[in-house]
């Protein structure tokens, strides 16, 4: 069985990042290194110790996936500033390219069989002045995994953004909740009411990490935040 998704979220900083890394690091548990995450662009990167410019994101599929796919071959477009992706690319000179987006993607799909796509941002984050993500999405027309940062108003982003992918044509495999705040108000009541107006499958709620799990600045997260978020998820059954 094939396990390629497209992961997008409510929002930014809600946890796509982990869930993708959980996925990664769950299908290489079954199969080693059989699956390999992807980002059509990141935004944001550091210097680590030995002066290479990284990206938070990448780096975690990296620890997660522990196979040998580059960097290059994870994401096509590293861009330095923590930003808006086309508003940056728009003031450096850049040109993010969708075809190349895809060709990229379609190139990632020949090393290994799963590969788990995620967006920067929303499911509507601006490519340029005519594309967004979910033009991509639609591209590579692989099912949806929402992930719900479970926060005040997550209830209508999760809902737009559910409406937005289903106006798309698009299959929603499934949703995971993720705690990113400790304590949360109807916590349990939010994502009962998600299950009541979401179709797909919760496919795990993720507790709120623990304060030497949670991922520090400039830096990844660590393999034991990956195994402590793929231990309350599962994979769909698609």
């Amino acid at each position: 069985m094939k396990h390629s998704y497209f992961v997008t979220g409510t929002d930014t900083e809600i946890g796509k990042t982990l869930v993708s890394a959980a996925l990664i690091y769950k299908l290489n548990q079954l199969q080693q290194n059989s699956a390999s995450g992807y980002k059509p662009v990141v935004a944001g990167t550091y210097i680590n110790s030995d002066g290479r410019a990284c990206n938070e994101d990448i780096e975690t599929y990296l620890i997660a996936q522990g196979n040998q796919i580059s960097r290059e071959e994870i994401c096509p477009y590293i861009i330095d500033l923590p930003a808006a992706p086309h508003l940056v690319a728009s003031e450096k000179g850049i040109t993010l390219d969708l075809h190349r987006m895809f060709v990229c993607y379609e190139a990632l799909k020949k090393k290994v069989p799963h590969v788990i796509a995620e967006g920067a941002g929303g499911f509507l984050t601006p490519i340029d002045h005519q594309f967004d993500l979910s033009d991509f999405a639609v591209q590579i027309n692989v099912p949806i995994i929402l992930t719900v940062g479970l926060r005040l108003g997550c209830i209508n982003h999760a809902l737009l953004t559910v409406e937005a992918i289903e106006k798309r044509g698009l299959h929603i495999a499934g949703w995971v909740a993720n705690c990113i705040t400790k304590k949360m108000l109807y916590q349990a009541e939010n994502i009962q009411t998600l299950r009541d107006r979401i179709k797909a499958p919760l496919l795990g709620i993720i507790p709120h990490l623990d304060q030497q799990l949670h991922k520090k600045n400039n830096s990844p997260y660590t393999i034991e935040a990956i195994r402590f978020a793929a231990a309350d998820i599962k994979l769909p059954n698609t």
